[in-house]
């Protein structure tokens, strides 16, 4: 029986199309789909030998040795993790690296022991992700971005949370944009990111947004890159300043990097050790700085925030976190802001608050505050 293939790949990514992804755990590692799970045909180390039995005797003898590999209960355990997958999600899509043997083996095996006929992706992976790579120009060549600047702690990710015409670069890369900005967990692949983003942008395009805002960002978040073509679109892109007094960037700062920061430590390593997990964090990103901030100047932000982890740490008091940060935003931060915004003085079209903002964007580009909606 002839096994049906999909090719819709636009179809398949702006309506979220669960997927099922029969590669092994470290090609899913490297990149995957934001919609896909993996569960593997053959797993790492049964890969490597396949390939290795490839490369020495052939494709003939490296089939036969898989199907050796996998059989009794592996291949059954194998496929009732698809049979799962596919009863929680009956209208998805099965993929492999090229929609090659390992998905037409994986569709062959569902049909034949649960009866249903599951789709595979024609082209697999590297046809689809050659598809977002050539929809991320694509896009970036038809959006006019709106760059929205303004000082560290500022409230730039709260603005743009307000609004349905934006991407929040940060949230897909999963880094919070500085030096003390990672999360307990890891940053996505460089490919996982580059798929997100072209999906987030390919979905505003199919509502017909052509103006959509971003926030101003270097050419790097964190360890991952903004890619190319959309950084040298940004850099070029008009240019709006977020205002707000230094004690209301000290309240959004302190709910980042205190509150909501030790919360997913919390959460991520449990109550003894997320605290001191987040302890480590805040110290280790203040150490990583020390060059540019001065010796002086670096011995005594430690000091304040030491006292300030010991004193939440002993009373629950964290109000003395907001000392350190005061001085870091005022004394650190906004001269390398200042100096960074001279350089793009020429781009900015408007400053002003956050509802100033949000009424310029509604008059000049139809940019909306969706939470009045």
């Amino acid at each position: 029986m002839d096994l049906p293939q999909i090719d819709d790949y636009r179809s398949l990514l702006l309506n979220d199309i669960p997927l099922l992804d029969v590669r092994a755990p470290v090609e899913f590692d490297q990149g995957a789909f934001p919609s896909a799970e993996n569960h593997p045909l053959i797993n790492d180390k049964e890969r490597e030998e396949i390939g290795i039995r490839y490369k020495t005797l052939g494709q003939d003898e490296a089939v036969e040795l898989g199907h050796e590999l996998v059989q009794g209960r592996t291949r059954d355990e194998r496929i009732r993790h698809w049979q799962n997958f596919i009863e929680k999600n009956p209208q998805g899509v099965l993929y492999c690296f090229r929609g090659g043997m390992r998905s037409k083996i994986s569709q062959q095996w569902i049909y034949e022991h649960t009866g249903v006929i599951y789709p595979r992706i024609k082209g697999g992976y590297k046809a689809m992700r050659r598809y977002l790579l050539d929809e991320l120009d694509t896009s970036v060549a038809n959006i006019h971005p709106v760059m929205l600047g303004g000082r560290t702690g500022i409230g730039k990710t709260l603005l743009l949370r307000k609004i349905e015409q934006q991407i929040d670069l940060e949230g897909i890369y999963h880094h919070r944009g500085s030096v003390f900005g990672n999360h307990v967990t890891a940053q996505p692949s460089q490919i996982d990111i580059e798929n997100k983003l072209s999906i987030e942008l390919l979905k505003l395009r199919h509502r017909q947004f052509s103006h959509i805002v971003f926030e101003d960002e270097g050419t790097n978040i964190g360890s991952r890159g903004i890619p190319d073509v959309l950084a040298k679109k940004m850099k070029q892109s008009p240019l709006i300043i977020l205002e707000a007094s230094v004690e209301q960037r000290v309240d959004i700062t302190f709910q980042e990097y205190i509150t909501e920061a030790l919360a997913e430590h919390l959460a991520h390593n449990g109550a003894e050790q997320g605290f001191d997990s987040w302890a480590e964090h805040l110290q280790t990103a203040l150490d990583k700085i020390q060059r540019r901030l001065g010796g002086v100047r670096h011995k005594a932000l430690k000091a304040l925030l030491s006292d300030a982890i010991k004193q939440q740490q002993s009373t629950g008091d964290t109000a003395r976190h907001k000392d350190w940060i005061r001085i870091l935003l005022v004394d650190y931060y906004d001269p390398m802001y200042d100096f960074q915004t001279e350089k793009k003085s020429d781009r900015v079209i408007f400053k002003g608050q956050r509802d100033e903002v949000l009424a310029y964007l509604q008059d000049h580009y139809q940019i909306v505050d969706q939470t009045l909606i």
